[in-house]
């Protein structure tokens, strides 16, 4: 299995369209409300891929996954309910979907491992996040792989968790 992860290009919007799909439907079904709102969609996604945002997940080729990550760039966040564990440079990542024939393979976590190498080779060590408060297998991920809950944020209206790691360097 050889994994890469890169920059989305506009040749894989239509892919990354479908595995958020998916993502929503899985969503809607675990009975949640997050990404009920018609947000994502492809507009959003084309965005992302425009402004150099979009990442995808490769195996062997094939998308499997796929997120926004930026740079000091999330207003929201400001605005905190609680408080963050750093005040400096931060990278943080959206709309993290991996595709429905490859659930359970770890691949989630391959990713954020990956948005942790580019947070390392852009010389920032702190990780933001956050996620719906029912989403378990995003908050069970962030539990593995060592993120601290630091309180609650909001989008479009709906209190989300949000969660900082801090990376070694």
């Amino acid at each position: 299995m050889k994994l890469l992860f890169r920059k989305a290009e506009i040749g894989d919007l239509d892919p990354i369209w479908e595995i958020l799909q998916q993502a929503i439907e899985r969503r809607r079904l675990d009975g949640s409300n997050q990404w009920q709102d018609g947000y994502p969609n492809p507009d959003v996604v084309r965005k992302d891929i425009d402004n150099r945002y979009g990442f995808v997940l490769t195996e062997n080729n094939t998308i499997v996954g796929y997120c926004a990550i930026l740079i000091n760039d999330e207003p929201e966040y400001a605005n905190i309910k609680g408080k963050w564990l750093t005040n400096g440079d931060f990278v943080v990542y959206h709309r993290v979907a991996i595709s429905e024939n490859h659930l359970g393979k770890g691949l989630a976590q391959e990713m954020l491992r990956s948005i942790e190498q580019y947070a390392l080779d852009n010389h920032i060590n702190s990780l933001k996040a956050d996620t719906n408060f029912d989403n378990a297998g995003m908050l069970r991920i962030f539990e593995k792989m060592g993120y601290v809950y630091c309180g609650e944020v909001t989008f479009r209206g709906s209190p989300r968790k949000a969660f900082e790691k801090v990376l070694a360097v």
